[in-house]
């Protein structure tokens, strides 16, 4: 199956060539790579330009202009995307290995599911080999999207079958709008899902949904907004719950 693999941006001059990279030593055979770009100014455009037209790129379509945020951002992307299989590598993300999208596709297919998804970990934004949070997506059910847990979003792949039927990225939530998309996926579609116990992506730490007190809070707020929106019940004391086993990972990261 084809596979579209969607990057946002903006003004990600540090960090995007990590990301395009990771994406061209994937040895999958079928991949596109489509990159949105919020129209930055930092010469993040420059780097995407180098690889247009290489022989070995797997860039198919770009676009930079305005948006409004990273969810719009991704919806641009899902139009553009022509894959059987979508999904998503932010631009301070990475694969972990150069058969991490093999991987996940040969379990995707071979278990006839609709979407497939593993662990990640978070490194050091300037180390990226330093690991400081294990995130396992193992301990995921449907049931404990209540209490505030989802998978790793960075390593989840669909079927575009899936976004056909349930929609694309509601742009009423600023930071937990992968997380009601999920919902609708997972609980309210019951979509078929298979796990790879394995960090397939490395995420540096710092992104919009991990960046102190005040993010967290609204975080928070949105995931209960999104699950009540869909016929979950919950409310902020129970999503809190997770902060304990959240600090266990960041213990659990750093030993590895």
């Amino acid at each position: 199956m084809k596979l579209s693999i969607i990057t946002v941006c903006f003004n990600s001059v540090a960090t995007l060539r990590d990301t395009i990279e990771s994406v061209l030593t994937q040895d999958y055979p079928h991949i596109e790579h489509i990159i949105v770009d919020g129209g930055s100014t930092d010469g993040t455009v420059g780097i995407i330009q180098e690889y247009i037209g290489r022989s070995d790129s797997k860039i198919v379509s770009w676009v930079s202009e305005p948006d409004r945020g990273i969810y719009d951002a991704m919806n641009k992307g899902i139009s553009l995307a022509s894959g059987d299989v979508i999904g998503f590598l932010n631009s301070d993300d990475m694969y972990s290995n150069a058969h991490a999208l093999s991987e996940l596709m040969v379990v995707l297919e071979k278990n006839h599911v609709d979407c497939v998804f593993a662990d990640l970990v978070y490194v050091d934004p300037s180390d990226p080999q330093k690991v400081l949070r294990y995130y396992n997506s193992g301990q995921f059910r449907p049931s404990k999207f209540r209490w505030g847990w989802m998978p790793a979003h960075p390593t989840f792949l669909a079927k575009r079958s899936l976004f056909e039927k349930v929609g694309l990225f509601s742009l009423d939530y600023k930071i937990a709008a992968d997380y009601e998309l999920l919902i609708r996926m997972l609980w309210v579609s019951r979509a078929s899902y298979a796990y790879i116990p394995k960090a397939l992506i490395r995420m540096r730490a710092g992104g919009v949904s991990t960046s102190g007190l005040r993010h967290s809070l609204l975080l928070n707020r949105e995931i209960v907004a999104a699950c009540r929106a869909n016929g979950i019940y919950t409310n902020l004391a129970m999503v809190l719950t997770k902060i304990p086993l959240k600090l266990l990972e960041v213990a659990r990261g750093r030993l590895r």
